[in-house]
């Protein structure tokens, strides 16, 4: 799936039974087949509860008979076509860990990303700083729920245990790992291990990008 080809919409509908199964059931009835989809409820006036339902789709679609068709639905209050997510975000880099480390992470990763947005990518960086075996595993799990990472970045001075395991699963969903050189088990699981926190960001917007020739899997196992 290229993210060029994806079209995005919102559309904002009654909270009731049904309109989620009528609106998903109108994009597949207009060869849209449905990619991502975010759901959030949302008060409104004179305490009206509306869904704001965000969609990325792909297909040969007639885009305006997909919109009638969607405003013509029951409990539809509002229908908005946006450039999706991809196209305006572009992949992302998850960097988790201590303050003081995230925070060199992220110098090194943003001015990277800089380079390569001003040339047409699209890479952007995410970070939370957070302490505990049991949050940090938490945290580094859930990154496999979020859409469009391509890395994570473990930046810290201690990490093992079940940050190691969910290290792991992480690996399994096909999202390499890069974590600072640091006491615990947890360099024993990421792919690559770097001492110098910028440089560990640099790497890990280099390897998400597509003109760069950096590769964590051709290293994978090395410590620098």
């Amino acid at each position: 799936m290229s993210e060029e080809n994806l079209k995005a919409v919102c559309i904002y509908a009654r909270n009731q039974k049904g309109v989620l199964k009528d609106i998903s059931g109108t994009f597949a009835d207009h060869n849209a087949n449905i990619v991502m989809i975010h759901l959030e409820s949302i008060q409104g006036r004179a305490e009206d509860v509306f869904d704001e339902l965000y969609v990325e789709y792909e297909g040969d679609v007639d885009q305006n008979q997909l919109m009638s068709a969607l405003h013509e639905l029951s409990g539809v209050k509002e229908v908005i076509q946006h450039i999706s997510f991809g196209d305006i975000y572009g992949k992302r880099v998850i960097i988790i860990g201590g303050g003081a480390q995230v925070a060199q992470v992220a110098m090194g990763a943003v001015n990277e990303a800089d380079r390569h947005n001003i040339r047409g990518e699209r890479i952007s960086v995410d970070t939370i700083p957070l302490v505990g075996e049991k949050t940090l595993s938490q945290a580094i799990d859930a990154v496999t729920r979020l859409p469009r990472v391509e890395i994570l970045v473990l930046a810290g001075s201690i990490m093992g245990g079940s940050v190691s395991d969910a290290v792991e699963r992480v690996k399994v969903s096909g999202i390499p790992v890069i974590a600072l050189n640091m006491a615990g088990s947890v360099v024993k699981h990421a792919d690559l291990v770097v001492t110098d926190p910028i440089q560990a960001g640099v790497f890990a917007v280099m390897h998400v990008s597509t003109i760069a020739v950096f590769d964590v899997y051709r290293v994978r196992g090395r410590k620098f």
